[in-house]
């Protein structure tokens, strides 16, 4: 049975974080920037505080100890659904929006997409595109992990609500005996690697302001930008490469961060399989795109050509969604390329979305399996990671989700066609959304207002979804979950 009571009482502390954030906000946009919009943040900052108190003092009660693993799936959902909505108010009352559009706009931010359905964001406050861009960096390594940081109490449940939350299919790992403990240290690798993230970009020649803007939403693999022109709007060649590691940064498993800075051995990204692959990807399809624009003569020189697609390909399969120098004018099939790209995804256990290298590996061992059972069909195979051999569980369980990723990606595109976009404008969408990447093709290659109401809600459902890679939501909709 779900514990309806646990599952609100737990829903109390992100909404007590939300509306701190958005009165830390408000006072900004009071003494710091002037901007007047504080209005705007303290109105709705002061009523979630209002309704969490309310809900904590009526489920005071509630024993968060019982919590079981269904409690866990349905609050990790709701929690996102909920903090979406309530993220997009100050959203609404900035830029008058509609409400939809609002909702988009923060679940987007939250699950580091970084679909947007704004423009003319050099006119904006800058007290609102701060709190934009601090949205990915909150929600980048999770709202629920950040529950599990912040209540010890939640030691005996506290390990399914972070399997519930944390991408990849492999989660029973622990960087300590106590999951308070890991969450803990995961939010410190996070903190580091942001604030030199914000130094590298201050140095390179970025304002103060955009550094730390922009380093938000680099180490949170989320992609928004306090400009237009997103990352070239400083044209700099060294601000891509500085992006292009800190992407890197966030896309690898944060538990290996972790473990490297505590044996002070940078041999442990090589050693990691994962990792390894994850920089070979990137290396080999850097060099075919590279190929393919200087083929379709979209830039002349090599160099050029090199370092635009290198931060593309990083940008897209990282989960980013940074964008530099008019990249949905080339060929079409660079633009399929970096599509294919988004699909790959990061490592497990970091900011990054898409179907996780480790997934991608694992499948490929499977077929070269599979291959070698055919012509050795009496033989006997084992499938092995980082040493270690594959469970038939494991590998049951990434087939499935790789069946629910394309099945999804099919249903979200009919779906969204049905609204009126065309098939590549419709694919590439819901590929930035239930890839948690953010920019599209097509009708979306500046940003998401040619979509209508309906799209953007069901653009909206699919970034949950994707954030939460399928199971956790879809298990929701079968009678399995709600029987006794």
């Amino acid at each position: 049975m779900i514990n309806w009571r646990v599952t609100l009482r737990l829903l109390a502390f992100p909404i007590i974080w939300m509306a701190s954030v958005q009165l830390i906000f408000a006072a900004l946009s009071l003494f710091v920037f002037k901007d007047r919009v504080v209005t705007s943040f303290i109105a709705p900052g002061a009523s979630l505080f209002f309704i969490a108190l309310l809900l904590l003092i009526n489920l005071r009660k509630a024993n968060l100890a019982k919590a079981n693993f269904r409690d866990a799936l349905i609050y990790a959902t709701i929690t996102w659904a909920v903090i979406g909505i309530l993220g997009a108010i100050p959203i609404i009352l900035v830029t008058d929006v509609s409400i939809v559009d609002g909702i988009f706009e923060s679940i987007s931010g939250l699950t580091t997409t970084g679909a947007t359905i704004l423009s003319d964001l050099d006119g904006m406050p800058p007290t609102f595109l701060l709190y934009r861009q601090f949205l990915q960096w909150m929600g980048g390594l999770g709202i629920v992990i950040f529950v599990v940081a912040i209540l010890p109490m939640l030691n005996v449940g506290g390990m399914k609500l972070l399997k519930a939350e944390t991408p990849g299919p492999i989660k029973d790992e622990k960087l300590t005996p106590r999951v308070a403990s890991t969450a803990h240290y995961l939010w410190g690798v996070y903190l580091t690697i942001t604030l030199l993230c914000t130094l590298a970009y201050y140095v390179g020649g970025m304002s103060f302001y955009d550094a730390i803007a922009h380093a938000f939403t680099t180490v949170s693999t989320g992609g928004f930008s306090t400009h237009d022109a997103s990352m070239w709007y400083y044209q700099s060649h060294l601000l891509l490469w500085i992006s292009n590691l800190f992407m890197i940064a966030g896309a690898v498993n944060f538990g290996l961060h972790f473990r490297v800075a505590h044996k002070r051995s940078i041999r442990g990204y090589y050693d990691d399989e994962e990792t390894r692959y994850f920089i070979y990807i990137i290396m080999v399809l850097t060099a075919l795109l590279t190929s393919l624009l200087l083929l379709k003569d979209t830039y002349t020189n090599t160099l050029e050509a090199f370092s635009f697609s290198m931060f593309h390909i990083i940008s897209f399969i990282t989960s980013t969604g940074f964008g530099a120098a008019g990249y949905t004018d080339w060929p079409p099939v660079a633009g399929f390329l970096l599509v294919f790209v988004g699909y790959l995804g990061g490592c497990a256990g970091s900011t990054a979305g898409g179907n996780k290298i480790i997934r991608n590996i694992i499948v490929a061992k499977i077929i070269n399996l599979n291959i070698k059972q055919t012509i050795h069909p009496r033989a006997i195979f084992t499938i092995k990671y980082q040493g270690i051999s594959v469970t038939e569980d494991i590998r049951h369980a990434i087939m499935a989700f790789m069946t629910f990723a394309a099945g999804s990606s099919l249903l979200f595109t009919l779906l969204l066609m049905a609204t009126g976009l065309d098939f590549w404008s419709a694919f590439t969408a819901v590929a930035a959304c239930v890839n948690v990447l953010g920019p599209g093709f097509g009708e979306v290659g500046s940003n998401f207002q040619p979509v209508t109401d309906t799209g953007t809600l069901i653009l909206s459902i699919a970034m949950i979804v994707g954030r939460l890679e399928y199971f956790t939501v879809f298990a929701l909709f079968t009678r399995a979950f709600w029987q006794k």
